[in-house]
């Protein structure tokens, strides 16, 4: 991905079981100073999901690498980014708490 483009990534999630599942996604940015540097624009992750038995499906994420992040002197041996996702079994009636809000 070239900083200030954006891009289009596939993430694929089985239900494995006999059963439906609904989840919530969160997401992780490795190195985590390149963090602030990551901007979603269109996501799955924080939207209840759910899977029937058996059900494969591909959820997009659309984003970009903000160009700053080159002028960055921390980020100068920075050549890897990665983006991973987390998927959580929803409760009912509990919500997660957005990243950075009280």
């Amino acid at each position: 991905v070239v900083p200030g483009e954006t891009a289009l990534a596939f993430y694929k999630a089985k239900n494995p079981t006999d059963k439906p599942v609904t989840g919530i996604s969160t997401y992780n940015v490795i190195p985590f100073e390149a963090g602030q540097y990551f901007n979603k624009i269109q996501c799955f992750c924080f939207e209840e999901q759910r899977l029937n038995p058996q059900e494969e499906v591909d959820m997009p994420v659309f984003f970009y690498i903000d160009p700053e992040f080159v002028e960055d002197p921390k980020m100068a041996k920075v050549d890897l980014i990665t983006l991973s996702y987390t998927f959580f079994e929803a409760k009912e009636g509990q919500k997660l708490p957005l990243p950075g809000y009280q």
